[in-house]
């Protein structure tokens, strides 16, 4: 099966193009997750697999952040092991690594997580060059979604100004994920900030098919409708992610997973106008 055949039946299955991400950050664990468990690596582990248990029928995907796996130090990577091998075959695991290397170095990131932890995806950051995405450009099954529009202040820095002819880095960046995505077998998608959505209808037309991850809903302010007109005319498929506004929902109270279980469906619904273009009828 192809990354792009199980990201529809994922879709299909769901009837949603929600992502959760998961960022456990132990400041904001519920104290119920604190005072059930004494160790940092205990508490994520029950927390995200609780989300996952509870978010299931909602999401289409999930972002595990790795920075927050590898603040809790030698033990992270086995948590982040743990997490991922409990999230559902029939959902898409997408590690949000941001990495972006060369050579040799990139040969080791793929092994690690395409080999090793064999998650669907993986975000990585081309400004080292899109030679930064090759070690990863050869397995049909998988997918990478290179930093292109991002939903921070920063993205002013780079991404929006002119770039070799175009209006911005990011505009150039989708055309030349689309150059390349009929070289290689991986799919190449796009991060797309939500909260950039009227300048991401210009970026994402150069490279109309090639799916998206949307930060940006929820927590940081994205609109959903303006998101939605943004999305109007492209193909490639959208998947709309909500990490804090979700997962931190429950705040501490005792019943904090009912919290985040109505969060996931309630953000199911307000992006189901967007998910509808996607779903498939057959």
């Amino acid at each position: 099966m192809t990354y792009l055949e199980k990201l529809q039946q994922a879709l299909n299955d769901s009837q949603s193009t929600l992502c959760v991400g998961l960022d456990p950050n132990l400041d904001l664990l519920p104290n119920a997750v604190k005072n059930k468990f004494d160790t940092p690596e205990e508490q994520v582990v029950f927390f995200c697999k609780m989300i996952v248990d509870y978010t299931r029928d909602s999401a289409a995907a999930y972002k595990p952040n790795l920075a927050f796996f590898e603040a809790l130090g030698v033990h992270g990577l086995s948590v982040f092991q743990e997490v991922i091998n409990h999230i559902p075959e029939n959902r898409i695991i997408i590690a949000d690594a941001k990495r972006g290397d060369i050579s040799s170095t990139a040969e080791h990131y793929k092994k690690a997580f395409f080999d090793g932890f064999n998650v669907d995806a993986i975000t990585l950051n081309p400004l080292m060059g899109f030679e930064t995405l090759d070690a990863f450009s050869n397995d049909e099954k998988k997918a990478i979604y290179a930093l292109t529009l991002t939903s921070n202040p920063g993205a002013s820095d780079f991404l929006k100004k002119p770039f070799e002819g175009f209006d911005s880095m990011a505009e150039y960046i989708a055309h030349e994920l689309f150059e390349q995505s009929v070289k290689v077998e991986t799919h190449l998608g796009m991060v797309i900030g939500a909260t950039q959505a009227e300048e991401s209808r210009v970026v994402i037309q150069h490279h109309s098919n090639g799916s998206l991850l949307i930060p940006g809903i929820g927590a940081q302010g994205g609109s959903i409708d303006e998101l939605a007109n943004a999305l109007l005319d492209h193909d490639g498929i959208p998947l709309i992610n909500s990490s804090r506004g979700i997962i931190y929902s429950g705040s501490d109270q005792e019943n904090w997973i009912e919290h985040v279980a109505e969060s996931a469906k309630k953000m199911k619904d307000r992006i189901s106008k967007i998910t509808e273009k996607y779903v498939s009828t057959s």
